[in-house]
């Protein structure tokens, strides 16, 4: 009998057999990923603190975008100011409790977070008290003696309160962050330079001047020996506040200038120091201060720029300081939280809109907070404010530390925008008025842009850049890092 069935029964077993495994061995194609012409990295803080400087999956950079999308626009060809770094002041007494309060291990790890620029937050900017403030151990000066004696040689000149804690922990850090810029501002001179006699109150004598301006030269020669470098200095921290039950001095306008002029400036040209002199170091209220004082042109030509604080008055004012004197740098210095704020969300909302946003937007070339470190208690304190935070809180019982907004509210900027950056322009939509936006083009030529929004609702956006385009949508009471 013949098969005649089988053929067409073998054909339909070798069809199975190959169908399957092909079905083994291959797939059917699929679309490929859009992998575009780049990828943008970003970092997120959320105001409910589910993501704390968070590393979010890459966005890929198109050459156009098809998104009908609010678009913020980056002109990298519009150079703004240069930016010297961000960071703290490192007082008194945030140096006794890194050094005194943790374990050299602890303490290591905690400077390398702060620190270090691969693995942590790149803090690039340090203030130094030059002396006591309100957050030291307790009142001293660089030269001080018994009522009634001088020193006008300067031969009792002594860093030796400084070597206890500060300069050794600023030694730390530089292994860490050899760059690092720092920053003097004295409280106050010797109580023997000043018309009370105290280090509390008073004026600078005016037969002090000179003296006073040689202190200055020994504090940055002084530190230059234990190889650290003072890149900048204050005359005076807030010299607008002088009934402070802490140290404190006053000094208006016109004796500012006349300081400089005829001796601060000539004691530093004589010694070769190359230290810049930034002028006022007080609250946004008072643009005429630091105007008055630019408007003498001898002072002027040895004043590199004004610093703020914001304890009064609007971020603005930095602006109106700068149209008056666009060649001459504007430096935010110096801020604190606090006891009276403890809303995580509300306090990285005002930072970004006020400090970080708000003060590199109107011009400034760093962003500085008050104390790096506090404890437990907001201490230790020196007469002056009982309830500050510190970026970190150090337990001085057991030396464990939190991480408050302060820190994440720097790390946002210090990590990504590095010193040399140049802010470049960026144009927001209209559509967008409850978010705060800057940009940066960084020395490597990388660019950053730092977006928050304050609104309570998620924001979608695309970002334009050239011809690139990416996408991004940003939760409420947020705050994103790009870079690409």
């Amino acid at each position: 009998m013949k098969l005649f069935w089988f053929k067409p029964v073998l054909f339909v077993l070798i069809s199975f057999v190959l169908l399957n495994c092909k079905s083994k061995t291959q797939t059917d194609p699929q679309p490929p990923e859009p992998t575009g012409i780049g990828k943008a990295k970003i970092w997120l803080t959320k105001g409910d603190k589910s993501s704390l400087l968070s590393r979010e999956p890459d966005l890929i950079i198109q050459s156009q975008s098809s998104l009908n999308l609010p678009l913020f626009s980056v002109d990298t060809a519009t150079l703004l100011q240069t930016i010297d770094g961000f960071g703290a002041a490192l007082t008194g007494s945030s140096a006794f409790l890194l050094h005194q309060k943790m374990s050299s291990g602890a303490r290591q790890t905690l400077l390398r977070k702060l620190f270090d620029t691969v693995n942590g937050a790149g803090f690039s900017y340090l203030r130094l008290t030059m002396g006591a403030s309100d957050f030291s151990l307790s009142d001293f000066t660089y030269d001080d003696l018994a009522y009634g004696q001088t020193d006008y040689t300067l031969q009792h000149f002594s860093l030796s309160e400084d070597t206890e804690d500060v300069v050794p922990v600023l030694k730390e850090i530089i292994q860490l962050s050899p760059a690092i810029t720092m920053m003097g501002s004295p409280w106050s001179p010797p109580a023997w330079m000043k018309t009370n006699s105290s280090v509390n109150g008073g004026k600078l004598k005016p037969a002090c001047y000179d003296v006073y301006a040689a202190y200055f030269v020994k504090y940055i020669q002084q530190m230059k020996s234990h190889g650290l470098t003072i890149d900048a200095i204050t005359p005076q921290n807030e010299p607008l506040y002088f009934t402070a039950t802490y140290p404190c001095m006053e000094m208006q306008p016109g004796e500012q200038a006349v300081f400089i002029k005829n001796n601060l400036g000539p004691k530093f040209q004589s010694a070769g120091i190359t230290t810049k002199i930034i002028i006022y170091d007080h609250n946004w209220d008072n643009t005429s201060y630091p105007i008055s004082v630019l408007n003498d042109a001898a002072a002027r030509d040895y004043i590199a720029g004004s610093a703020f604080h914001a304890y009064a008055g609007d971020v603005s004012a930095m602006s109106t300081v700068h149209n008056a004197y666009p060649d001459k740098g504007l430096y935010f210095t110096e801020i604190s939280g606090g006891a009276w704020a403890t809303d995580f969300s509300a306090n990285l909302m005002w930072y970004m809109r006020n400090i970080f946003i708000g003060t590199t937007l109107n011009w400034s070339k760093c962003v500085l907070m008050w104390n790096l470190a506090l404890d437990q208690n907001y201490g230790p304190q020196n007469n002056g404010c009982d309830n500050c935070r510190g970026v970190v809180t150090i337990n001085s019982s057991n030396g464990l530390v939190t991480f408050n907004e302060e820190f994440y509210s720097i790390a946002h900027f210090s990590k990504f925008v590095r010193p040399g950056a140049i802010r470049v322009a960026v144009t927001p939509p209209a559509a967008m008025s409850e978010t705060g936006a800057v940009s940066f083009l960084n020395p490597d030529g990388s660019k950053v842009l730092i977006i928050c929004n304050y609104s309570s609702s998620i924001k979608s956006f695309t970002v334009k850049q050239g011809e690139k385009y990416f996408s991004y949508s940003l939760a409420s009471q947020s705050v994103a890092s790009i870079l690409w």
